[in-house]
């Protein structure tokens, strides 16, 4: 019998559950989460993976949109569901009976595109998601980067373009704040460039789609652009040269192998691509970046589940002194 591993991918609407055992993912399964309370989203995911557990399950590994303290699997803060200061690995390895792992859900998705068909490809890489708001994960010689305590990540908080006014030094500013990465380059600034096209060209595909509905957000935009719509394919280069300029940051600090670009936002794909690389290649120190490959997300909205689930099998390697291939290939003979 070899050994499974379960991913868990929870997010502010929905829950995905996913298994990987031999090498192979499941197709994942899809529930609403409970927003009602914390109590009660816990309880949804300790009955989720009662449910899903079986003899030859090892370990199970949870992303969420979360700060979290992955020593000990402590929820700090989180966007999107009610989860806050609550000790959730200890609380669901004790419930269930095998270890869990908590991660960022980014960082999940990282590991997931640092892995092709079961094997570690890319050990230095750089994931950006672009969904409602903005995240991000780091991958450095094959595990992800956590800094000193927490999810280190945070890119969607970048200051990417910001002027200082009289009154700002010292001044308190909630999150995301003014010129941050999220503000400018997340799926609620696409929204916010198609609802001023909308406005400038109400002959266009955005146009047409308020007067038709009421309102226009980034999904009209990806459809317009699609379909050769001009003001669709002007708001998604603003968008793209924005999240050029974080991506330089990134390849600026870092230099990778690969910088992964996935979220809701990734499905205009080279549309998206080819501004942000333009950008982040005119703003990257001369002689970074000559290795680095900028694409799309290759697992799509499938990246942070997979992703929980090689966290689940990379855990349980190191825990157990064995290796990591061999855990995902389900090869005991590589297992120490």
């Amino acid at each position: 019998m070899s050994d499974q591993f379960i991913g868990v991918d929870v997010g502010g609407t929905k829950i995905a559950i996913a298994k990987l055992q031999d090498g192979a993912f499941t197709e994942p399964e899809v529930t609403y989460t409970e927003q009602s309370s914390q109590e009660a989203l816990v309880e949804q995911l300790a009955g989720r993976l009662e449910a899903s557990r079986g003899a030859d399950t090892r370990a199970i590994g949870i992303g969420l949109p979360s700060v979290i303290e992955f020593a000990t699997g402590r929820i700090l803060s989180s966007v999107n569901i009610p989860l806050k200061d609550l000790p959730l690995r200890e609380l669901l390895t004790e419930r269930v009976g095998v270890p869990v792992h908590v991660e960022n859900d980014a960082s999940c998705a990282a590991l997931a595109e640092a892995f092709e068909d079961g094997r570690l490809t890319c050990p230095e890489l750089v994931m950006f998601t672009i969904g409602t708001g903005v995240g991000g994960g780091w991958v450095l010689n094959g595990k992800l980067y956590r800094g000193a305590r927490t999810s280190a990540a945070e890119v969607g908080h970048w200051i990417i373009g910001r002027e200082l006014t009289d009154g700002d030094e010292g001044a308190e500013e909630p999150f995301p704040q003014r010129g941050s990465l999220e503000t400018l380059a997340s799926g609620r600034a696409l929204d916010r460039l198609a609802a001023r096209a909308a406005t400038q060209y109400p002959d266009s595909h955005l146009g047409r789609s308020r007067a038709d509905r009421g309102v226009v957000t980034g999904t009209d935009v990806v459809d317009g652009a699609r379909a050769g719509d001009a003001a669709s394919l002007y708001c998604l280069r603003v968008l793209g040269h924005r999240l050029g300029i974080g991506i330089a940051n990134a390849i600026n600090t870092f230099d990778p192998l690969e910088v992964v670009i996935g979220g809701g936002v990734s499905r205009a794909g080279e549309m998206l691509v080819e501004p942000a690389r333009d950008a982040a290649y005119r703003h990257v120190v001369p002689g970074l970046g000559t290795h680095t490959t900028i694409r799309i997300a290759r697992h799509g909205p499938r990246a942070g589940v997979y992703g929980a689930a090689l966290l689940a099998a990379q855990e349980h390697a190191q825990d157990t002194g064995g290796d990591l291939q061999g855990a995902v290939s389900g090869d005991q003979s590589e297992l120490a």
